[in-house]
């Protein structure tokens, strides 16, 4: 099987998200001494939990891989790929054991290797359910790539699979674990400047190669909206702090253009939700969109960009005063990861869960059964 060309990722990263030189991993304990008579410096803790990555593609070579260099607990023990001279380059530059390379036949040998503790699924939409599953009936936790599946019968057997195997299942949505969102989270649960009213979520990137798995219907299971959209559904869930009531979205495709035949290139949607807030969001496979804010009684805030793995941007406007706030920038993926190998260590549900994932499938459901019928649709 061939790796798919990630264009959603080559334009996070023009948009600020610099990609880290791959390093190596250096074994725990191995600290000597400059010289007779230097203090060593202290051992790092050991990095315990390991991930195989499944899915060699542009994300995993850009930024899953080289974040085991920023991990705190997570290590990387296994490469699955359908590509034996990638995995086995990936493997001798990232210091993964020979028995921890698979294939896709091979996969569900994983149940036999002890050093593999959860997996990570960067694959294409449609195959996140069938590997989530039989992650699962291995024996291991997993972390899968957003959008969780492309349907909510796929995520209900996914949560089942967990529940079955009694092991943890997080969708990876990086930006719950990066300091700006978590700070605009903050901002609405205290109501530093009041109630909110509005949210505004526009996420798009100008997508280019027509031949691409993420605009075939089957694959991806819809465009902008399954996509990149998602980014916006999840900050609008996660910034109100609620459940939508109700969506209604309108649909544009530029005619004629080929990158569009099978799926849509631009929705526009509308979310209601029950404390009266009101959320205005667009996906677009047609324009640049990176920005969330949130319009309170006594005054607004911002990120822009929003959604990009670097060089987040956050402002608070209060009158006529404009406030940029400057937080530490962690790598996200490095977070996300270690926050499930924390959640396995404690018995406690990673925050980004498989409800979490399960309930964005269901308000995107809802927004394509809105564009279809040209009216409002209860969620």
């Amino acid at each position: 099987m061939s790796e798919p060309t990630q264009t959603r990722r080559d334009f996070l990263r023009a948009t600020g998200a610099t990609v880290a030189a791959a390093t190596p991993l250096v074994a725990a304990g191995d600290v000597v001494a400059a010289m007779a008579g230097q203090q060593a410096v202290p051992t790092p803790p050991a990095k315990t939990f390991g991930y195989a990555v499944v899915g060699l593609g542009g994300l995993s070579l850009s930024d899953i891989l080289p974040a085991f260099a920023h991990t705190k607990s997570s290590r990387l023990t296994g490469l699955v790929s359908g590509s034996v001279d990638k995995a086995r380059a990936l493997a001798a530059q990232y210091g993964v054991p020979d028995k921890g390379l698979y294939s896709y036949d091979t996969y569900d040998r994983i149940a036999d290797n002890p050093d593999i503790d959860a997996v990570y699924i960067v694959l294409p939409n449609f195959m996140h359910a069938q590997y989530t599953i039989r992650s699962h009936k291995a024996g291991k936790h997993v972390l899968v790539e957003k959008p969780m599946a492309n349907t909510t019968k796929d995520c209900d057997e996914m949560i089942a699979a967990a529940a079955a195997a009694r092991k943890y299942l997080a969708v990876a949505y990086r930006l719950r674990f990066e300091p700006y969102t978590q700070a605009m989270i903050k901002m609405v649960r205290d109501k530093e400047l009041g109630k909110p009213k509005v949210i505004l979520c526009e996420a798009g990137f100008n997508t280019r190669n027509p031949d691409q798995w993420r605009l075939k219907k089957k694959e991806g299971g819809g465009g902008s909206m399954m996509d990149i959209g998602i980014y916006a559904v999840n900050a609008a869930r996660y910034l109100s702090g609620e459940e939508p009531t109700e969506v209604f979205g309108m649909e544009y495709s530029t005619p004629g253009d080929p990158r569009f035949v099978e799926v849509e290139e631009t929705i526009n949607f509308q979310m209601r939700f029950p404390s009266g807030v009101l959320a205005n969001c667009v996906s677009s496979y047609g324009t640049n969109l990176n920005r969330f804010r949130v319009h309170a009684e006594n005054g607004s805030f911002e990120m822009e960009p929003a959604y990009s793995r670097r060089a987040l941007g956050m402002r608070v406007f209060r009158g006529n005063v404009i406030e940029q706030r400057n937080l530490r920038e962690p790598d996200h993926f490095a977070a996300m990861m270690d926050h499930l190998a924390e959640s396995a260590a404690k018995g406690t549900p990673p925050l980004t869960d498989g409800v979490d994932g399960r309930n964005d499938m269901r308000v995107i459901e809802a927004i394509y059964e809105s564009v279809k019928t040209g009216r409002p649709v209860k969620v």
